[in-house]
């Protein structure tokens, strides 16, 4: 049997969609409507106290495409913090006009090729120590979509040797890096907690990068043979500034 390698873990992952109850909406008072709106930008600041104050980090985004109306983004150090969130959102007056959707949940990871043993003794410095627990960047726009590695009897990427895959994540790496300063990217993990093993976060100014670096990373041996991916959720960065553009009628 192969050896399993170990990961570095980092904060718990929430990418909760919601679908909104425009018709609903359309027919609240304008005071409920605008009093809703006001709850969520407190809601907003009281978050943002918890990112300043760097124990966790959350972004809003509109969805492009009919999957979604609002993507929430929120990385926080344990499960619990993450449902406090989504409870909070929930018990919100603009959480009776969010219809719950598409949900993903994970833990940011970075992998390594060392064994479970070999990670438990390696110390963290600073630099690793910030990609695992990451403050998300409010840049124009968002992409998430989850992956699986193959188990195809011909391309079963749990049996390959160790050397054999750190080879094929090094040259998949080295696509990644072209795209520096143009898309940042955080990994999660999700062996166990949800229906893929791992979701891919990424943001960038121009949404055209996305589907450049994706198109690329493609003709990677890595990805090429042993990558399966899921929907794509492409979204549009909604800052507290323009919630009232947002929700006004």
């Amino acid at each position: 049997m192969v050896e399993a390698v170990g990961t570095l873990d980092g904060w718990c992952t929430l990418h909760d969609t919601r679908t909104f109850d425009w018709t609903s909406w359309k027919m609240a008072s304008e005071t409920d409507r605008k009093e809703a709106v006001e709850e969520l930008k407190e809601l907003m600041t009281k978050w943002d106290a918890v990112e300043e104050e760097k124990n966790g980090s959350q972004s809003i985004y509109k969805v492009v495409g009919n999957k979604a109306d609002l993507m929430f983004i929120v990385v926080r150090p344990t499960m619990d913090e993450l449902e406090e969130f989504k409870t909070e959102l929930n018990k919100s007056k603009i959480g009776d006009y969010l219809i719950p959707g598409y949900s993903y949940v994970s833990i940011v990871e970075l992998g390594t090729n060392d064994t479970v043993d070999e990670v438990k003794n390696r110390k963290i410095n600073e630099a690793v120590e910030a990609r695992l627990k990451p403050i998300l960047p409010k840049w124009e726009h968002a992409c998430f979509y989850p992956m699986n590695r193959r188990r195809w009897n011909e391309a079963n990427w749990f049996t390959i040797d160790r050397k054999e895959r750190q080879r094929l994540l090094t040259d998949h790496a080295a696509t990644g890096r072209k795209y520096a300063g143009l898309v940042k990217q955080i990994i999660t993990g999700s062996m166990g907690l949800d229906e893929w093993e791992w979701g891919v976060t990424l943001f960038a100014h121009d949404p055209l990068q996305f589907k450049k670096i994706v198109y690329e990373m493609r003709y990677d041996e890595v990805s090429a043979i042993y990558a399966e991916f899921g929907d794509f959720i492409i979204g549009n960065y909604l800052p507290k500034e323009d919630l009232n553009t947002y929700f006004n009628l």
